[in-house]
């Protein structure tokens, strides 16, 4: 009877480790150095391609290849705010062999910029690669409010932060004292410049 008990556990779980799995994998694909890697939004639509700028990728064990240039594209239809990702190289055999990251201020849409990747070590000839987009922070429109009639539709706004359960008002440029643990933290809410 145990074993029949321990059998059908392990049967379910498999069952559930399956139903985990999404059934349209949203991974970026590994493309040749010489073609244009793209990187996939949240609801898997291309958001970014980048294009390599460095030709020559030739690192080592004992001499890596510290820096290189590409060339990165807003090929969504969102502009962002703030725009940051993993750029990855594989040798022949795909194991991988330097990864940095890059990131961008301000991405409209078709708008391009240039950049390297700090941090990156690339230790073999590398023959693909891919891009990877860790952060894309839409850019919020003001609801076609003006920056004079921001302040006015500002001042109506009901703000509520809420700590463990516990929910308290938030006023813009007025202190709110919150209490956290043994010590007293004062909160101040302020539009940015």
């Amino acid at each position: 009877m145990r074993v029949i008990l321990i059998t059908i556990l392990f049967l379910v779980s498999c069952f559930t480790t399956v139903a985990q799995e999404p059934t349209s994998p949203l991974a970026e694909k590994r493309v040749s150095l010489t073609e244009r890697a793209i990187a996939l939004d949240g609801s898997g639509a291309p958001a970014l391609e980048a294009t390599l700028k460095t030709t020559a990728l030739n690192g080592a064990e004992d001499s890596p290849v510290t820096n290189i240039r590409m060339v990165v594209r807003n090929s969504g239809t969102v502009a962002y705010a703030f725009v940051s990702g993993l750029v990855t190289f594989y040798d022949g055999s795909g194991v991988r062999c330097g990864e940095g990251l890059f990131k961008a201020d301000a991405l409209s849409v078709d708008e391009s910029f240039e950049t390297d990747t700090p941090g990156i070590r690339i230790r073999c000839s590398p023959s693909t690669w891919r891009i990877v987009a860790n952060n894309l922070l839409p850019r919020v429109p003001m609801n076609g409010m003006n920056s004079a009639g921001a302040n006015l539709g500002r001042t109506n706004l009901n703000l509520v932060i809420s700590v463990d359960g516990e929910e308290h008002p938030i006023q813009l440029d007025k202190p709110m004292v919150v209490k956290l643990g043994d010590t007293q933290r004062t909160i101040i809410l302020r539009e940015a410049p």
